[in-house]
């Protein structure tokens, strides 16, 4: 098994046995739950709405584990036996990127057919949805490597994260609801995105990771 692979399937294996993955899907459901009570229950107006609620629930639970992606790795030194055996930070972002979105994306999306239902979204709404979640969700994966890699290290580190993630993952909020009825070009600047995201963020965590090295 390579250093990458090997790499990947630790920091998947270690979210999935602390909890993380748990706390994820919790955070995601309560958010969706507690809507309702905001909004009141008018069946017909939380089916409407239910798909941006989901939307921006995944959003906000993308928030939760940012601050495990990168920091624990970095005060333990593990970052700089990476770096001591030549493995380029991009490449060990990008595969914090894969083990974050496997231990992030899938649950996410089981957990929203959970609260389609406690919203009362049609089946129809719910398929535009997930597709607009596994498109939408490796970019919101990508952001939350990039911002931890940026707050590691940082006093208060959870509260700077949400400043400067959120405000980057405002495009893809827009896109993924705007494609829940907005047709394939929706769906199509959602994945733009995405993709830019998943492009760029691995140098902009990897130029952040060997700045905290030095």
């Amino acid at each position: 098994m390579s250093v990458l692979a090997a790499l990947i399937a630790r920091d998947v294996r270690r979210a999935w046995a602390g909890g993380g993955v748990t706390l994820v899907v919790a955070f995601f459901l309560l958010v969706a739950i507690l809507f309702p009570f905001a909004i009141g229950p008018d069946a017909t107006l939380l089916a409407r709405v239910g798909g941006g609620v989901i939307w921006a629930a995944a959003l906000l639970a993308a928030l939760l584990p940012v601050e495990r992606l990168i920091a624990p790795d970095a005060e333990a030194g593990v970052l700089d036996q990476l770096a001591v055996r030549g493995m380029s930070m991009a490449s060990v972002a990008a595969a914090k990127i894969v083990a974050h979105w496997l231990s992030f994306g899938p649950p996410v999306m089981l957990a929203a057919v959970i609260a389609a239902g406690l919203l009362g979204v049609a089946p129809s709404t719910l398929l535009a949805v997930e597709l607009g979640l596994l498109i939408g969700t490796p970019g919101l994966a990508a952001l939350a490597v990039a911002t931890a890699a940026l707050v590691a290290g940082v006093r208060g580190a959870g509260a700077v994260a949400g400043l400067v993630m959120l405000p980057l993952a405002v495009p893809l909020l827009i896109f993924g609801a705007g494609s829940i009825d907005g047709g394939a070009g929706a769906v199509k600047l959602l994945a733009a995105v995405s993709l830019v995201l998943l492009a760029g963020a691995p140098f902009v965590a990897g130029a952040a990771m060997r700045a905290a090295m030095d």
